[in-house]
């Protein structure tokens, strides 16, 4: 167990580093959270969380960043929530009136919007067609970690094993999370979020998000469950 002032710091620091993709500092943390502690106690706390594997130090003079270990505590935090299945990034008129006959141009409109508003590589999959598609190459090749040589291959490699595999991923309508390891490949460098989802004429399929571990977890978790809500509204 972690006490709440580690919490928040940990919650800072993924917070920080989503946006950032830069080791997060105590200073940085204390100027923009009000933890009510100096930086010697915020880096005392850091130390603790590193030590109970939270958290891991780049370089000897750098600040943190989470590991897979930190991530998962966070999304579990997430799922403690209510979802609001509110999300003003989609045009639901054309999503779900006016093509919802038209099921292919949808999944495809579906693909589309997620990838556009999570940054990150949106696939929809519909089971009875075999019909894959795949949307949000631009942004996601412009995330940094993919300046690091090799990532674009082992992405590449990645995405691969999680098709080869894709009918294995249906599980009705559960949010499905996978943060760095992964039963689909052997390269941990990324994360997934799914969820089964049902398309007009009963259609079964799902709809995942790819990306870097470092991705917005709050946001994606949202437009993965209210993309699945909407379509059981058609």
């Amino acid at each position: 167990m972690i006490t709440e002032r580690q919490k928040n710091i940990l919650n800072g620091i993924i917070k920080e580093y989503i946006s950032s993709a830069d080791p997060i500092s105590s200073q940085l943390l204390e100027e923009k959270y009000e933890l009510g502690i100096c930086p010697a106690t915020i880096r005392s706390e850091m130390q603790k969380l590193t030590n109970e594997g939270f958290l891991c130090q780049p370089h000897t003079s750098a600040g943190r960043i989470p590991t897979d270990k930190g991530y998962e505590f966070f999304v579990e935090k997430l799922f403690e929530k209510i979802f609001s299945g509110q999300d003003k990034s989609f045009n639901l008129e054309d999503w779900f009136w006016k093509e919802s006959e038209d099921i292919l141009k949808l999944a495809s409109l579906i693909t589309r919007d997620v990838a556009e508003a999570s940054s990150n590589l949106a696939l929809t999959y519909l089971i009875e067609d075999e019909i894959l598609w795949k949307e949000g190459w631009e942004n996601i090749l412009k995330e940094p970690e993919f300046e690091e040589k090799g990532q674009i291959e082992h992405f590449i490699d990645f995405l691969k094993s999680f098709e080869a595999n894709i009918k294995k991923t249906y599980d009705d309508h559960r949010i499905q999370i996978y943060i760095g390891k992964n039963p689909f490949s052997k390269f941990h460098d990324f994360s997934i979020i799914l969820s089964g989802c049902r398309f007009p004429k009963k259609q079964k399929g799902f709809l995942a998000i790819l990306g870097p571990k470092r991705m917005n977890y709050d946001r994606n978790i949202n437009l993965i469950n209210f993309a699945v809500k909407n379509l059981e509204n058609i």
